[in-house]
């Protein structure tokens, strides 16, 4: 062949060529293409292979069997725009003198063994995936890279360390590819200067369209700038270490086709925002530490094909909106603790037990493998999903541990036969105010102060002569009882002092307390008031005022107020201190879904506290709508912060006394509450 002088393109792809490649081949000084590519061709390259050939121009000899080193004749061939010797068996460095080749566009050695990346200053393009490249030639060479390279991949090229900030000189990369090695720490900021980059990295990166970071030692959270990338296709971080949670912000990717977090350290909620991604095609979230429920909204993924939540601690039901997917071909949910009913319809009848395996109580279809459905069972478990706001939860669980120190006061005292004289319950710093002051100051105990009303008296919003305004408790003396609910009120008033007890002024045949602008809330809500710092201050002590210190329960004929009435109370006249439970009980549900017991909603056999059980597997349709906004950050922390709450507040009313929890727990289930949620 050397005698073809005037040979210009010598092409033999995809062939059965065997053997080595003759030398002489390179001396045909007029060839400016050589492909042999996809053949079976072995041996190493001539050392002098350009000395000869200065025109070339293309040399593919990708996908044989060749050896050995790259000559270093081939920075002689001084125009050469493409190089691919990627897919033999060549080792070594790279010959420096390619970095000389000014010409050079394209260069890729992937799946060789190289060890050293070279000095490569003129390209546009380099492939070295999945060579046995080491950390510190990342680091210490990619910032010495072309300005001019668009195209750079080092997959699987055994790289540890970070990945070097470098990779922010790169200015006009398009597509960037490290996948598969052993990076570690987080990803450069440095990045966002690659204005131009396409396939690879995210952050103020529009035209982005892939990112595949997969299989490497990646270890932090993942950076809420990545939800922003509207125009993102695919999305590949799985077998990684990536912590924290998924944000709602995750629906922003509208164009996300396939999105692959699986085998990481994700916790957290899955955001109902999920279902807005309308063009996803596979999901998979698998192997991951999140919880909660699947949400409902995926329903709405209209173009899902595959869904991988397995390996996770969700609860809750499949939701029944799956069966609307129509493409969905594979669904693994195994090895969560998901419970209730299969669902049966759409693509879940060509789905077999190998999707639901390893649950907690899964029902369904004989061909799932699972018990069969007890359609009359009525679940009563709470699952956890929703939040608290910061500045109720501290004074509720005050008002609990206020309630917690009366019970063991009182206790502490022996029943009074004789009643004292009111004087001695006070002070005597306390000024004495007579009944026509206190006509002045609330206009005649007018309807326009009244501010309270219960079974035993009326609560008046007055001021004073020196400006202090104050509330004012007003007995209903025909009320069997009342004076001895006075005398209690007093003798608790007089030996507790405590920043969520509303302060006591002085008395006139009736109790003045110092009044708390921002009303009530009876342990009814109305009895709890809020100052003007949003703190709690309780007003009434409910049944724990009447008992002695060697009491803890009594029959009683005092009416309670209807709705906060435990259930003994109205059928048996029995009342103790887990009557004053079930009521905190009922006060918590009010005060979070922003219902009174007595709404006109509530009829028949349908109560505040029924309704709360009945839906206790979808709270968010419990509670008042203004505490929770799908946008809030740290959404997943306060629905589980909520959801406790509620789950207290239904133990705390549990129609057996001897069921219902110590206040004592009760405290401390809400201060759990509070470190989850300040955390």
């Amino acid at each position: 062949m050397n005698h073809l002088q005037n040979l210009k393109v010598l092409s033999f792809p995809m062939n059965n060529l065997t053997g080595s490649i003759p030398a002489t081949i390179f001396n045909i000084s007029s060839l400016l293409n050589i492909s042999l590519s996809n053949n079976n061709l072995s041996g190493s390259l001539p050392m002098d292979m350009c000395y000869a050939n200065p025109k070339l121009k293309e040399l593919n000899l990708s996908s044989n069997h060749l050896s050995g080193k790259i000559p270093t004749g081939l920075g002689q061939c001084i125009k050469l725009q493409v190089i691919s010797l990627a897919y033999n068996d060549f080792t070594g460095s790279i010959p420096s003198g390619i970095g000389n080749l000014v010409e050079l566009q394209r260069l890729s050695l992937r799946n060789n063994s190289f060890t050293d990346l070279g000095n490569l200053r003129k390209l546009e393009v380099l492939n070295l995936g999945y060579n046995q490249l080491t950390d510190e030639h990342l680091a210490s060479e990619v910032g010495n890279l072309p300005i001019a390279l668009e195209s750079f991949s080092a997959s699987a090229c055994q790289f540890r360390g970070t990945i070097p900030t470098g990779i922010g000189n790169l200015t006009n990369l398009i597509a960037l590819d490290l996948g598969a090695n052993d990076l570690t720490g987080s990803i450069p900021t440095t990045l966002g200067r690659l204005q131009k980059l396409q396939w690879f990295c995210f952050g103020d990166l529009p035209a982005l369209q892939e990112l595949f970071l997969d299989s490497n030692v990646l270890a932090f959270n993942i950076p809420t700038s990545l939800w922003s990338l509207r125009d993102l296709l695919v999305l590949n971080l799985s077998s990684n270490f990536l912590t924290g949670n998924l944000p709602p912000e995750v629906g922003n990717m509208k164009s996300i086709t396939t999105l692959d977090l699986s085998k990481n350290l994700v916790s957290g909620y899955i955001p109902r925002r999920m279902g807005e991604q309308q063009n996803l095609a596979k999901l998979s979230l698998s192997q991951n530490r999140l919880q909660g429920p699947i949400p409902v909204e995926f329903g709405d993924l209209v173009s899902l094909e595959s869904l991988d939540l397995s390996q996770n601690n969700l609860s809750g039901t499949i939701p029944k909106s799956l069966e609307a997917l129509i493409y969905l071909k594979y669904l693994n949910v195994s090895f969560n603790k998901l419970q209730g009913e299969i669902p049966n319809g759409g693509p879940f009848v060509n789905f077999t037990a190998e999707s639901f395996m390893f649950n907690e109580a899964l029902c369904g279809a004989p061909h799932f493998q699972v018990m069969a459905c007890d359609k009359n069972n009525r679940t009563q478990s709470w699952k956890t999903k929703s939040f608290i706001l910061k500045y109720i939860l501290l004074p509720v669980g005050s008002t609990v541990t206020l309630v917690v120190f009366i019970v063991l006061w009182i206790r502490r005292r022996d029943n009074m036969e004789i009643p004292t004289p009111i004087d001695s319950w006070l002070p005597g710093t306390h000024e004495k105010i007579s009944h026509q002051q206190l006509l002045y100051a609330t206009n005649d105990f007018g309807e326009d102060n009244l501010i309270g009303k219960g079974s035993q008296g009326m609560v008046y919003k007055g001021v004073l002569s020196n400006g202090l305004t104050v509330a004012i408790k007003v007995f209903n003396l025909e009320f069997q009882g009342a004076l001895r609910s006075f005398d209690s009120e007093c003798e608790v008033m007089q030996g507790i002092r405590h920043r969520n007890l509303v302060r006591i002024i002085t008395c006139c045949s009736n109790l003045d307390f110092k009044a708390l602008p921002c009303g009530a809330l009876r342990l009814e809500a109305s009895n709890v008031l809020l100052d003007d710092d949003m703190v709690a201050h309780v007003a009434d002590f409910g049944i724990a005022k009447i008992l002695t210190e060697t009491e803890s329960m009594q029959q009683t004929k005092t009416l309670g107020t209807i709705g906060y009435m435990a259930p003994e109370h109205g059928s048996d006249g029995i009342v103790s201190t887990k009557s004053d439970v079930y009521s905190y009980g009922i006060l918590l549900m009010e005060v979070f879904a922003r219902k009174k017991p007595m709404d006109e909603m509530f009829t028949g056999d349908l109560t505040l506290k029924t309704w709360v059980e009945s839906l206790s597997n979808s709270v968010i349709q419990v509670v008042d709508a203004n505490l929770l906004r799908r946008e809030d950050e740290d959404l997943a922390t306060k629905l589980s912060c909520l959801s406790s709450i509620m789950a207290l507040a239904l133990a705390c009313t549990s129609d057996s006394p001897e069921e219902r929890i110590d206040m004592k727990d009760a405290v401390v289930e809400l201060k759990k509450s509070r470190i989850k949620l300040l955390m």
